[in-house]
């Protein structure tokens, strides 16, 4: 047991606010869907029916109490080893050892803790609670693959960042924290090309759009919005899951439009082509660009923090280590950061949200109609069991879309009042 300062009081008492703020908004959002989420809402009559709206809730509900357990073991789990020293005597028996593996090491071990203690979730969550309702359709050995291959590519990207990362700090000078921002945001752009075209094909089979009337259309629907789109694919998520989504991925010539196979199944030409027009709203809106101009600003000032905390020896003191290799000061940083993010998470909630609303009106402004996206929006919400009464504070701090009863509601309100 690490001996307790008040750095390290004052780091505990943060962390288990916010943990504490986690349960109180979870509660809060189960309370108020017992109080008023017995009603299917009016949008919704001849869509869902009071079964359907039970089933909702019993799904809502069971997937915050599931949330809820997850959460508190891995609170509890995380605050033992960090006060039981068992961090400190890792990064002392790796005194010896080259910087770089020292990391690598340090890191792996971390992350192979955390992989163990997530494992009997995922599965409990995919082949008991998913299946429980339906949504479940990958087998055991899906799982496991899935499992393997993302455990691989995180391995091969988190080697390569961590790597690039320590040798900036110890070769690049006082301003390495500049560099390694230049080459964070030059890896974020790398990955909008390499997801689509690379990682995301290990999961799932991206084919062609079967469909020739739809691909058509879609590419009407593109050629009218100034759009160039490298490829139009169906993705076999019915291996895995009956949810259903469509996105658009990629940049220039990697970019691609991607429909689900069970939205495919479950939806109309016409409420495709709007959920793809609130895509393209997104697009011609630059909220892409945008993100990443925040992404940047938000990231810069992240990497300056984190060079001056890097050298802050009471940190490292506090958190029972006796010496500072750049590793643990990189890992301080990321436990320091982790309830700061949490309590100003509502900020980029709020942004995403203002984002998703302008690309609903966009798309309202290509279909003229606010009917294909609602009814579009209400079969999701069917399928998908989503919860159509959550708590504005739950909202506030956990959705990064509207919910979709005001999504409707704001649709339906701005067709009939016309444009702004």
């Amino acid at each position: 047991m690490i001996p307790l300062n008040i750095y390290l009081i004052t780091y505990i008492c943060i962390y288990l606010a916010s943990f504490a703020l986690y349960i109180v908004i979870e509660r809060i959002n189960a309370n108020y869907l017992k109080r008023y989420g017995q009603k299917v809402p009016a949008a919704f009559n001849g869509m869902i029916d009071e079964k359907e709206l039970k089933k909702i809730s019993r799904y809502t509900v069971d997937n915050i109490r599931f949330k809820l357990v997850q959460t508190s073991v891995s609170k509890v789990i995380f605050l033992y080893i960090i006060l039981s020293g068992i961090l400190p005597w890792l990064a002392a028996s790796l005194v010896q050892v080259n910087f770089l593996i020292a990391g690598l090491v340090f890191f792996a071990v971390i992350g192979l803790v955390e992989v163990s203690m997530g494992l009997p979730f995922d599965y409990y969550h995919s082949f008991v609670l998913e299946e429980r309702y339906g949504f479940n359709t990958k087998t055991l050995k899906i799982w496991l693959s899935d499992l393997v291959k993302s455990m691989l590519v995180v391995i091969i990207i988190g080697t390569f960042l961590l790597s690039s990362l320590l040798l900036m700090i110890k070769y690049a000078g006082q301003n390495w924290w500049i560099w390694a921002w230049a080459i964070f945001l030059c890896f974020q752009l790398l990955m909008t090309i390499l997801y689509p075209t690379i990682i995301a094909p290990l999961f799932n089979k991206f084919t062609p759009l079967e469909d020739s009337e739809l691909k058509d259309s879609i590419n009407r629907l593109a050629k009218e919005e100034g759009l160039n789109v490298g490829g139009i694919y169906q993705m076999d998520a019915t291996r895995r899951t009956r949810h259903t989504n469509a996105y658009f991925s990629g940049l220039g010539r990697a970019k691609r439009i991607v429909l689900f196979d069970s939205l495919i199944q479950s939806h109309s030409q016409d409420e495709i082509l709007a959920i793809l027009a609130h895509e393209v709203g997104h697009l011609k809106k630059n909220h892409i660009k945008k993100q990443l101009i925040i992404i940047a600003f938000v990231s810069l000032l992240l990497f300056f923090m984190t060079s001056k905390i890097l050298t802050w020896n009471v940190i490292y003191e506090s958190f029972g280590f006796s010496n500072m290799p750049c590793y643990v000061g990189l890992f301080l940083v990321g436990i320091l950061w982790e309830p700061v993010n949490f309590f100003i998470s509502p900020i980029g909630m709020a942004i995403s949200r203002r984002f998703e609303r302008e690309a609903d009106f966009y798309s309202l402004g290509i279909v003229k109609t606010a009917k294909p996206l609602t009814t579009a929006l209400k079969k999701m919400a069917k399928e998908n069991l989503s919860n159509l009464r959550p708590h504005p504070i739950y909202v506030c701090f956990n959705y990064s879309h509207p919910p979709l009863l005001q999504r409707i509601e704001y649709l339906e309100a701005r067709e009939i009042s016309g444009p702004l």
